[in-house]
Parts: structure tokens; C-alpha cells; sequence
């Protein structure tokens, strides 16, 4: 993704106040010291198209339309921008439930999926790679064949490497280490706030 539109989207993030900094504990079930709440966007009419529209782009030149056959919404915070992309691609939109569901179909799928289906995953951002992984599996029970997943955000705690070992390539509009820099860089992050950022990333390098 061309510069400009990284140093965009950083501004909109900064904008809607999408970072914060304090201990939070991610869905992953691991503390941080910073989070990026991309499930504000779309409340912001105008961030949550612009963010979509960079989203069509990359998957355009990263993978083509062509590429796959259906697109599927991680629960939550994928499921807003996946249900966009899918209508701009004209590509029938599925979603994965975050339970199975005890009466109807009893599926974690749900939109129509047929077997051998090529199915890209949308997600909103990848820590450590869990909820997409459990995304995958769940289209695969189902027949779909998963090979790639694209997120906004790639908070680089070892979420490539994980979905690498279950055959997918992860497409990342953004590191966090893009992002912290890019805030420091236009003054919008503290010296203090990029090194806490740097440092969890090292962290989980590291561990």
C-alpha cells in the first residue's frame, strides 16, 4: 500500500480516537498496553467508507476479485467491514457465528456456502492470529477452502506465523509499528506512548 495511504488511514485512526493507552485485555485473553478499537469506524460514516474503500483497493492488487468466490465477516469487528466489501465486490457475503448455533441449522456459517467455495476471511485486526484461525475452521467444516484472510491492522504478536502453520496467508494493510511511527512522526503519540507500543511488539517477539 502506497505511503499516502498509510499516513491516511493513521490520521483517520488518530481522528476518531481509535487508540488508547492503559491495560487491556484482548480477546486473546493477553494484556496490552495500548489498544486499537476498530469497532468505533463505523460510527464515523465517512472514516468507515474511506476505510472500506482502502480495503476494496488492497484486496483488488493483493488478491483479485477473481480470486475467490464468497466473503466471510469475523464476529465482531469484522463483520461490519466485511458485509461493505462484500456488497462494493458484488461477492455474497457470509458470517461466522461466534457459537453453533442449538436449534435450526446448527451451523457456525451462516449465508449460503457451498462445497469447494473459495472463501476470503475480513477481519478488522490480527493479534495472535485465534479468531481467524477458529473463522477458518469453522468455513472449512463446512466445505469452503480458506487460503487467504485480510485484516486492516497486524498488531505483529505472532498472528502471521499461526496462520501460516493453518495453510493462510495473512494480507495486512498496516503494522502497529506503522502506525505508532507515523503518529510520533506528525505528533500525535508521545516519544513515551511509541515505546510502549515498540516494546510490547518486542515483547512478544521475544517470548
Amino acid at each position: 500500500m502506497p505511503a499516502k495511504k498509510k499516513i491516511e488511514i493513521c490520521k483517520i485512526l488518530n481522528r476518531i480516537g481509535a487508540l488508547q493507552f492503559g491495560t487491556f485485555k484482548l480477546t486473546s485473553g493477553k494484556l496490552s498496553p495500548y489498544y486499537i478499537d476498530l469497532r468505533v469506524v463505523p460510527s464515523f460514516p465517512d472514516a468507515f467508507e474511506r476505510i472500506c474503500d482502502f480495503y476494496m483497493d488492497f484486496i483488488k492488487k493483493e488478491i483479485g476479485v477473481k480470486n475467490f468466490d464468497r466473503i466471510a465477516g469475523v464476529p465482531v469487528a469484522g463483520i461490519p467491514f466485511a458485509s461493505l466489501i462484500a456488497y462494493n465486490s458484488k461477492k455474497p457475503f457470509l458470517y461466522i457465528r461466534k457459537g453453533v448455533r442449538l436449534h435450526g441449522r446448527q451451523r457456525r456459517v451462516e449465508g449460503v456456502l457451498a462445497s469447494g467455495d473459495r472463501v476470503l476471511i475480513v477481519d478488522d485486526l490480527v493479534t495472535t492470529g485465534l479468531s481467524l484461525r477458529k473463522a477458518a475452521r469453522s468455513i472449512r467444516a463446512e466445505g469452503g477452502v480458506v487460503t487467504d484472510a485480510v485484516v486492516l491492522l497486524d498488531r505483529e504478536e505472532g498472528g502471521v506465523k499461526e496462520l501460516e502453520e493453518d495453510g493462510i496467508k495473512l494480507h495486512a494493510m498496516l503494522r502497529i509499528s506503522e502506525i505508532a511511527n507515523k503518529l510520533y512522526e506528525i505528533g500525535t503519540v508521545t516519544e513515551e506512548q511509541l515505546k510502549i507500543i515498540l516494546k510490547q511488539i518486542k515483547k512478544r517477539k521475544t517470548a
